[in-house]
């Protein structure tokens, strides 16, 4: 299968999309049904402040959330939230009290005024027009982002996006205010995401069983396993409680030439593995060992590697013991639950 294709689907029954590229699984989106979805704006009432971590703990209608900035909130307080990630074993919610609004096309940011376009849109006359229609459709006390989709987008499906992000800002904004908390609007699912961030890209396949039809299961098996295969080597991914640990093996051949191979193409899978598995948090990779003056070119590929990665991902560095450190958003649930 050449190309690129989305595949919405359902694993286990949940929703579940497939990003593929030439057939090979590149992106998977796994439903939760036992957790709030990232992006779900919720009205949370401050409950206690964290002193040592600067940070608040706020009730939500059904468990807590935490709030990492808490200075000047008082208990008791209603506070419009938004989830940025999955809670961990049992945690509380992580949530952000910067909420926004985005659509395939527009971003609205209330308490942040401005109209702006993505800088990935560096066509000139592309810009003009962009901005001829945040001038005909945009008269708002909020902030707006104009994302990278609207290039080539029609002028009618942007300012739509731009009305309908507006007009549910202001509903939930006027919803702010009150003395128990309450669910205002819901995370998109997987196939809202795949619609909103990838399409455009790409063929949509909705049929039902497409993901056995297309071979997805089969890779969507292979996630399961620690073990990936890279092309001077192997790579193991494994998650413990504390960290998701990667280790990096040249197999039969420990030539600094094999290591370095291997660690440069290990360098460049590992967004893809981790994306897959749906890992975040603190990363700790132990490459094949190599000379220091490999390192810099290793960093490099990783650095190259994550810019592309939709994901929040800091390179921390290297470690006194020769491991590098990652520290990676957990946007989404572990894929491993969900694997039949």
């Amino acid at each position: 299968m050449k190309g690129r294709t989305i595949v919405l689907d359902h694993l286990n029954g949940v929703e579940a999309a497939a990003y593929l590229i030439d057939g090979q699984l590149d992106d998977l989106l796994v439903d939760d049904e036992n957790a709030p979805r990232p992006g779900a704006i919720f009205r949370g009432i401050c409950d206690r402040p964290l002193k040592g971590q600067g940070g608040m703990m706020l009730r939500l209608p059904e468990g807590t959330a935490f709030l990492r900035h808490g200075k000047g909130l008082r208990p008791g307080q209603p506070l419009l939230v938004q989830v940025t990630g999955y809670a961990d074993g049992g945690k509380a919610v992580p949530v952000t009290d910067r909420v926004l609004f985005k659509s395939r096309y527009a971003i609205v940011t209330p308490g942040k005024p401005g109209a702006n376009i993505s800088r990935q849109i560096a066509d000139d006359d592309e810009i003009d027009r962009l901005r001829l229609i945040i001038h005909e459709n945009f008269d708002s006390d909020h902030g707006l982002i104009l994302r990278s989709s609207c290039a080539g987008a029609g002028a009618e499906e942007i300012a739509d996006d731009i009305h309908a992000m507006c007009n549910l800002a202001d509903a939930v904004l006027a919803d702010g205010d009150g003395a128990s908390p309450e669910a205002l609007t819901d995370g998109d699912g997987p196939h809202l995401l795949a619609w909103r961030e990838w399409t455009g890209r790409a063929e949509i396949v909705t049929d039902a069983g497409s993901f056995d039809a297309l071979g997805v299961l089969d890779q969507i098996d292979a996630i399961a396993q620690p073990q990936v295969r890279i092309a001077e080597g192997s790579m193991f991914v494994e998650p413990t409680r504390a960290l998701v640990a990667v280790d990096v093996n040249t197999g039969g051949d420990t030539s600094p030439a094999a290591a370095l191979k291997a660690n440069l193409a290990a360098a460049r899978a590992l967004p893809r593995a981790l994306r897959l598995r749906g890992l975040g948090g603190q990363i700790t990779v132990d490459f094949a060992p190599m000379s220091k003056a490999h390192r810099k070119q290793v960093e490099q590929s990783l650095r190259a590697a994550f810019r592309a990665d939709p994901i929040e991902t800091s390179l921390v560095g290297w470690s006194p013991m020769g491991l590098f450190e990652l520290q990676r958003k957990r946007e989404r649930r572990p894929t491993r639950g969900a694997i039949r």
